[in-house]
């Protein structure tokens, strides 16, 4: 298990009360021109986060899942291709809740309520826990501010000289430099084609990029109802290679089989009691 996740206090609270949210990224709209700049600007902005196969953060979170608020903190741990690890500890006693995710495979343990969900689908269990429709591998390009594997070789358009979108399948990726600065992947807007309205669209925003890779990052809903996180990474390791026992989580015999349904109506660490 990685050493970090030991002995390290994580409380996600939900706070009751309204909250002003930070403004979203303004970004540049209509049909724009063609840039033949385009791909070497997404190379540029995407060598650091192509470079990361393993990374590990503590992540510091707030904002409002459901229309509940939350702030708190997490650990992560996330590997290529697809696996990561979401513990969330409370400051006496076991976690919160541990999400262990490989491939298409995810278990959620809720150590304190002794229930555990298996071989569920990861993008479906991190939905009903965080709001987010992630599996793994998208979930570690959009922590680490990279783009959608499939806008490699696409064409792009400019807005101006500081803006660029390359379109990546149905989301369209955002870069931007600031005078003779580097190009950095700003915002990701993704859109499910399959989705009946335009709610199931959602955005991912970076800031306070070191060593090209963001320190602040925004997840939200179109609608902001569904989700809109704010999360702030600190103690980056990207040079320690994960072990596949990172990702592996020890069930208890006492624990009782849990539904999506019934995680859905619990979200663990977010309900107020």
């Amino acid at each position: 298990m990685l050493a970090r996740f030991r002995g390290v206090s994580i409380l996600i609270v939900a706070l009751s009360g309204a909250s002003c949210a930070p403004k979203l990224m303004k970004l540049p709209s209509g049909p724009g021109e063609p840039a033949g700049d385009a791909r070497a600007a997404l190379s540029e902005a995407t060598a650091a986060c192509r470079a990361i196969s393993n990374i590990s953060a503590e992540v510091s979170a707030s904002g409002s899942v459901g229309g509940r608020r939350l702030r708190g903190k997490l650990l992560a741990g996330l590997a290529a291709p697809a696996a990561v690890r979401l513990e969330a500890i409370a400051p006496f006693g076991p976690p919160i809740f541990i999400f262990v995710a490989r491939g298409d495979d995810a278990t959620l343990l809720l150590p304190r309520e002794d229930r555990v969900l298996e071989h569920g689908r990861p993008d479906a269990v991190l939905g009903a826990i965080a709001g987010l429709p992630l599996d793994p591998a998208d979930l570690r390009t959009a922590l680490t501010g990279c783009a959608p594997s499939d806008a490699r070789g696409a064409e792009g358009r400019r807005s101006g000289d500081e803006w660029r979108i390359v379109a990546a399948g149905s989301s369209d990726v955002y870069l931007r430099r600031d005078k003779a600065g580097p190009w950095r992947v700003v915002a990701v807007v993704h859109r499910d084609p399959n989705a009946r309205d335009r709610a199931a669209a959602w955005r991912a925003e970076y800031r306070d990029f070191q060593d090209g890779v963001p320190r602040s990052v925004r997840l939200t809903s179109v609608d902001s109802k569904r989700f809109d996180l704010r999360l702030a990474l600190s103690q980056i390791d990207t040079a320690t290679a994960l072990g596949a026992d990172v990702f592996r989580v020890q069930i208890p015999p006492s624990a009782q089989p849990m539904t999506l349904d019934e995680l859905r109506d619990a979200r663990p660490g977010l309900r107020q009691d």
